[in-house]
């Protein structure tokens, strides 16, 4: 049995802080987990940011309100989920999230929680759990699934690697020569020829 393990920004939908840097001007917010390996280092240093810009949750939710899916992203998940189980793994958060499912055809998402004061500002964030992507992948395992994972960022080496396939998608020229064993595709018929022939499909 098998179950397929996304990873969302940069997958599915567009980068959400790289689209909130363009629309604050701020370029220091366009900093994701394909430059920083430490989520909690670089969501600490973002919050930092919105301090003191005095930006909260409110403003990046109506630029969120603005990103569609990628190009094909919808329809590779539909004939994904036609034919194996699919979990979205990620490390965005619940708020953010939401109305990237709706886009998405509310697809099953692993995430996190921002904390929110009654102001609207960000004042933390709850993790899941640690290496949540590892973790999800490896608690999917420990019930009799056979998992297959794909993400563009060093924070999904962990689910990407511990699965029985794995796969970059769309990751930067830095990861794809660090990890060179791994299989890296751009384009979505591509990743899915690759998982079909992994489950023989």
């Amino acid at each position: 049995m098998y179950i397929t393990c996304l990873d969302l920004e940069g997958v599915l939908v567009p980068e959400i802080w790289i689209a909130f840097s363009e629309a604050s001007g701020i370029p220091e917010l366009k900093r994701t987990t394909r430059d920083e390996p430490d989520y909690e280092k670089l969501m600490n240093w973002r919050l930092g940011i919105l301090r003191e810009h005095h930006l909260g949750l409110k403003e990046i939710q109506e630029t969120i309100a603005t990103i569609d899916p990628l190009p094909g992203a919808k329809e590779f998940l539909d004939e994904l989920r036609s034919f194996t189980q699919v979990i979205i793994i990620s490390d965005t958060f619940t708020q953010f999230a939401a109305p990237l499912m709706k886009k998405l055809g509310w697809p099953t998402i692993f995430c996190n929680t921002l904390e929110v004061g009654e102001t609207g500002e960000i004042t933390g964030f709850r993790m899941r759990t640690e290496q949540s992507k590892l973790a999800t992948v490896k608690a999917l395992q420990s019930i009799g699934y056979e998992t297959i994972a794909s993400g563009d960022s060093y924070n999904d080496l962990g689910m990407i690697n511990a699965s029985k396939a794995g796969f970059l998608f769309r990751s930067t020229d830095k990861i794809k020569a660090d990890y060179p064993n791994l299989p890296a595709f751009e384009e979505y018929k591509d990743l899915m020829a690759a998982i079909k022939k992994v489950m023989r499909v």
